[in-house]
């Protein structure tokens, strides 16, 4: 089952839930809880996703109520694979497919996805702690 998202920049909450089929409130849930998107906000505060924010809900959604993982096992198989490859890999752009000034902005979400990483591995990862984890499924 394909599930087609419109050719648009930024999606508001309400056309996310519409397409994904998740409700808000467990958007906004999904969001403090996994850290793997963080949708911008508009000047009247409203969130603004954006088509790849939509492809990693459809990937949770997916983990979640098809494949039967738990929130920490879908947290832990986000952090196992990348995004991208959980995600259709052509979905993704590559360098190819990408103008001058769409590398910019490519840069700085790739950024903005590894600092969010970041903050979700110091946060599952008590200090001094590096024994590796059991994954639940």
């Amino acid at each position: 089952m394909d599930i087609e998202i419109p050719d648009k920049l930024y999606f508001k909450i309400g056309e996310v839930s519409r397409i994904t089929g998740v409700k808000p409130h467990v958007l906004r849930y999904w969001e403090s809880e996994f850290g793997a998107f963080s949708p911008n906000k508009s000047r009247s505060r409203q969130r603004l996703y954006q088509r790849k924010d939509i492809e990693l809900i459809l990937c949770l959604k997916r983990l979640l109520y098809q494949e039967g993982y738990t929130i920490s096992g879908a947290r832990r198989k986000l952090r196992e694979k990348d995004a991208a490859a959980i995600v259709e890999p052509e979905s993704v752009p590559g360098p190819e497919n990408v103008s001058g000034n769409k590398t910019h902005e490519l840069l700085s979400e790739v950024h903005k996805d590894l600092m969010n990483l970041r903050d979700l591995l110091r946060r599952e990862t008590p200090a001094g702690d590096d024994s590796p984890r059991p994954t639940d499924h």
